[in-house]
C-alpha cells in the first residue's frame, strides 16, 4: 500500500492540475480514474499514455502513426491488446480497465471506433472488439 500512495503521489506531480479543483480528502484507488480523465480529456498531439497500477498488467500496443490513445489499468493481471498498425488512418481511443484479471482486445480502427471509450469494471472480464 505504501507504494501505490507513493506512485499515486508522483503521478499528480506530473499532471498540471490546479488545487483548488481536488477535494484530496477524496483521492483514493477508485477515484484516481476520474482525475486523470479530467486532465487528459483535450490531448492534441498524437501519441499514447499508459497509465498502470497494479501488478502483471500488461499492454500490447501496435499503432500507427496518427494514433492517440489513453490506456488506464488499475488491479492486478489486466491484459489489453490494441492493434491498429494495418491503416493510416487517425484514431482516439481511451480504454479503462478497473479490476483484477481482466482482458480487452481490439482490433482496427473505423469512423464508428473513433473516439471510442471502453471502461471495464470488475473482475474476469473479456472484451473482443473487431473494428473492419
Amino acid at each position: 500500500m505504501f507504494n501505490l500512495r507513493w506512485s499515486v503521489l508522483a503521478l499528480f506531480t506530473m499532471l498540471p492540475l490546479h488545487a483548488q479543483e481536488i477535494d484530496w480528502d477524496k483521492v483514493n484507488s477508485n477515484t484516481i480514474f476520474n482525475l486523470i480523465a479530467r486532465q487528459q480529456t483535450d490531448q492534441s498531439s498524437y501519441g499514447s499514455d499508459i497509465i498502470q497500477i497494479g501488478d502483471y498488467n500488461n499492454a500490447e500496443l501496435s499503432l500507427n502513426a496518427r494514433t492517440n490513445i489513453l490506456v488506464k489499468q488499475l488491479g492486478d493481471f489486466n491484459t489489453l491488446y490494441f492493434i491498429n498498425s494495418f491503416t493510416d488512418k487517425e484514431t482516439k481511443a481511451a480504454i479503462t480497465a478497473q479490476g483484477n484479471n481482466n482482458i480487452i482486445d481490439v482490433t482496427g480502427s473505423n469512423s464508428i471506433s473513433d473516439g471510442i471509450q471502453i471502461n471495464v469494471k470488475g473482475d474476469n472480464k473479456t472484451v473482443f472488439m473487431r473494428n473492419y
